[in-house]
C-alpha cells in the first residue's frame, strides 16, 4: 500500500493537474487544510472520470462506479489500497466525515449513465443534491461545520454553480447525449430539442434561458447569506465562487443568451478581479 505522504502528493498532482483555478484556490486554503482539500478533490475528480471518460460503453462505466463505491467502502472499513482513498481515509478520520456525500457523488455518476433528460426542474434538483451539493457539505465539514442551517445554505450555492455550468455547457452536454433544460420548461416556452440540437438561438430560447438565469441567481443569492455564518478563508472562497458563477451568468446574459457560438467563461483578469474583490468585500459581512 503507497504511504500516507506520497498518496496526498498523488492527490495534489491530480488535482493540479486538472484544474486551473487550483493555484489561486490554494491562497485562500490555510496551508495546513490543504493536502485535505487535494484529497476530497480527486475523489471527486476521479468518480467524474470515471463516469465521463472511462473506456468502454455504458455498462463499463457502470462497473467501474461500482468498483469504486467498494473501494470507498474499503476506506471507510480501514482498508484503503488506492492511492486517492489511502488519503482520503485519513481525511476522513481527522474530520469525522460522513459516508453519504461521497455516496453521493458516485449516484450522480450512475445517473449520467442512465439519464439524459430530466422532465422536472425537482428532478434536475434531485440530480443537483447529489453532483453538486455534497462537495459543498465536504468543505463546510473540513472547517468544522456541520449544523443545518448552514449546509443547507452551501446547498444553495452548490446547486446555482451546477445549474450555471449546465447553462455555460449546453452545447457540450449536447454532444454526449444530455440535455438538462428540464422537459417542463421546454414545453412551457415553446421551444423543442431538435431546435436545441441545431443550436437555434431564437425568441422562445432566450426567454427560456433569461427563466433559467433568473432562477439561478435567486439561488446565488440566499446561498450568499452563508458568508456572514463561517470565518476567515472561507467567507473569502464562499464569496469568490459565488461571485464568479454569477459573473458567469452576466456572460451569457451579454451574448444575448447564444451559449453556442462560444462558451461563456472568464478571463484571468475577470478571475483575478473577483478574488481581489472577494478578499475584500467579506470584511463588511461580520461574522
Amino acid at each position: 500500500m503507497v504511504g500516507l505522504t506520497e498518496a496526498y502528493r498523488y492527490c495534489e498532482r491530480l488535482a493540479r493537474s486538472h484544474y486551473e483555478n487550483f493555484p489561486v484556490a490554494s491562497l485562500l486554503i490555510p496551508r495546513g487544510m490543504r493536502k485535505h482539500i487535494y484529497a476530497i478533490y480527486a475523489f471527486c475528480r476521479h468518480v467524474d472520470d470515471l463516469g465521463d471518460e472511462a473506456e468502454g460503453d455504458r455498462e463499463a462505466r457502470l462497473l467501474a462506479l461500482a468498483l469504486w463505491e467498494e473501494e470507498l467502502e474499503r476506506c471507510y472499513a480501514g482498508r484503503p489500497s488506492q492511492p486517492i482513498m489511502v488519503a482520503l481515509a485519513e481525511t476522513i478520520r481527522e474530520f469525522r466525515i460522513p459516508k453519504e456525500p461521497f455516496q453521493k457523488l458516485i449516484e450522480a455518476n450512475r445517473l449520467d449513465q442512465r439519464k439524459g433528460r430530466y422532465r422536472t426542474y425537482e428532478e434536475l434538483l434531485h440530480y443537483c443534491d447529489h453532483s453538486a451539493n455534497p462537495v459543498g457539505r465536504l468543505f463546510l465539514h473540513l472547517f468544522g461545520y456541520q449544523d443545518e442551517e448552514r449546509l443547507a445554505l452551501a446547498d444553495k450555492t452548490c446547486t446555482a454553480l451546477q445549474l450555471t455550468n449546465f447553462w455555460q455547457d449546453i452545447a457540450l452536454d449536447l454532444g454526449k447525449g444530455r440535455i438538462y433544460i428540464p422537459q417542463e420548461d421546454l414545453a412551457r416556452f415553446g421551444y423543442s430539442e431538435e431546435e436545441l440540437e441545431h443550436h437555434l438561438v431564437n425568441e422562445s430560447f432566450r426567454r427560456l434561458m433569461e427563466f433559467e438565469l433568473s432562477r439561478t441567481r435567486a439561488l446565488f443569492d440566499q446561498g450568499l447569506r452563508l458568508v456572514r455564518l463561517v470565518d476567515g478563508r472561507l467567507k473569502v472562497a464562499i464569496e469568490l465562487f459565488s461571485r464568479g458563477g454569477l459573473a458567469i451568468l452576466k456572460k451569457i446574459e451579454e451574448a444575448d443568451y447564444d451559449v453556442f457560438r462560444r462558451r461563456p467563461r472568464l478571463s484571468k483578469a475577470e478571475k483575478l478581479g473577483l478574488l481581489l474583490r472577494a478578499l475584500l468585500r467579506p470584511n463588511a459581512h461580520g461574522n
